[in-house]
């Protein structure tokens, strides 16, 4: 049976990347312990093994030394004004197959002959952020009236992600790493992504982060899109960026969710301001961080004042039990992205493109799911 030698350095770096400690993997994988203290050596199966557990391409385990990993895009990111120099292997995962996915589509829009889309990189952070929220308003067919009227939070983030989709835009949520609902996304490593291009633009929310914050985080990384620039994201309504890119798309997000015009329009002072905050939260369909965030904007409360306030709303909304979500969140469609998903099962069926890279590409492994994600995203299989 051939063993093989792998060094320890390369085994512990592969354990605690994935977020392990050797007593923990140990007991998945029992010969660990002997292949880092040397006694023993690994059969080549078993490596595949370990590399599979700890999410890592099987390859870098027979390094000398461990690579510097770094997110291939303008990582914006901050905890506590720092950077975050570790990406985990669930988010380099995430961002390599949301650019393997935004590349077929690039060819086959190219293909088509389809025309770059206008709203790409039509402004700059030296632009006015009223004029281009009305801007992203009008080119989405927001209407905040319509909004107003619309049910339910989770109707109005689908409507806006439909929106998005009929522009050209490719819009993936996920909570977890491709279909593998063992490897749940952590929304306190990163929110969003947006991976700029004139034929393909997307944008990837987090799944595993609430409703609400994924409304912010769509208009934001949206707003990346319209400065035609690729970021990883982790902002949100309390975030005061250092970047100047993320400070503007920050507040071009809050301009386009909730206009002040509109929100001092609505905004009833003499209201007791916890039922009132409530209100305005279901009037503009965002969530009652964003509603704090926009009153503080208006000079409705200090800095102080406002920072008070979304901490106890932090603390309030994450004493609430939460849904499940609905089908809407799991189905295989919205982490594709309708627009994706149709484009590459049409392709698939004209034979342009092989049904392995579908497959591959889609996160499926039979034919049957191939044909009910045809029916979901409104592609014709028979």
């Amino acid at each position: 049976m051939l063993r093989v030698d792998v060094k320890p350095e390369m085994l512990r770096w592969a354990w605690e990347r994935a977020g392990f400690d050797l007593g923990e993997l140990t007991q998945r994988i029992p010969q660990l312990s002997s292949w880092y203290q040397q006694d023993a050596r690994p059969t080549l199966k078993q490596v595949e093994h370990f590399a599979k557990a700890t999410h890592t391409p099987v390859g870098y385990l027979f390094l000398d030394a461990p690579p510097v990993e770094r997110v291939p895009i303008p990582d914006l990111r901050t905890i506590g004004g720092g950077r975050i120099e570790r990406p985990s292997p669930d988010l380099l995962d995430t961002l390599y197959l949301c650019q393997q996915r935004q590349e077929w589509y690039h060819d086959y829009a190219r293909a088509f002959g389809e025309q770059p889309l206008p709203f790409v990189g039509s402004v700059a952070v030296t632009s006015n952020v009223e004029t281009t929220a009305i801007d992203m308003r009008r080119a989405l067919g927001f209407d905040l009236d319509e909004r107003r009227r619309t049910p339910t939070w989770t109707d109005a983030l689908r409507a806006f992600i439909d929106q998005a989709d009929s522009l050209g835009v490719l819009v993936m949520v996920s909570g977890i790493v491709g279909n593998n609902t063992h490897r749940k996304l952590d929304p306190e490593e990163f929110r969003g992504i947006a991976l700029s291009d004139d034929l393909a633009p997307l944008v990837f929310i987090n799944g595993a982060d609430t409703k609400a914050a994924q409304m912010f985080t769509l208009a934001h990384e949206l707003a990346h899109l319209w400065l035609g620039e690729s970021a990883l994201s982790d902002v949100g309504p309390l975030s005061s960026p250092s970047q100047e890119v993320e400070a503007w798309c920050n507040r071009a997000s809050a301009e386009f969710l909730v206009p002040l015009d509109a929100l001092r329009a609505e905004h009833r002072e003499d209201a007791e301001f916890r039922s009132e905050v409530d209100r305005l939260a279901r009037v503009f369909k965002v969530s009652t961080l964003v509603i704090l965030r926009r009153i503080h904007d208006a000079g409705g409360m200090t800095r102080d004042q406002f920072k008070t306030a979304y901490a106890e709303e932090v603390d309030r909304l994450r004493a609430m039990p939460r849904g499940s979500g609905g089908d809407f969140y799991l189905s295989q469609a919205a982490r594709l992205g309708k627009r994706f998903a149709r484009a590459l099962v049409s392709s698939t069926l004209e034979g342009q493109t092989l049904h392995r890279d579908a497959f591959r590409l889609l996160g499926i492994s039979k034919l049957a799911t191939f044909r009910d994600l045809g029916a979901v995203s409104g592609g014709t299989v028979t």
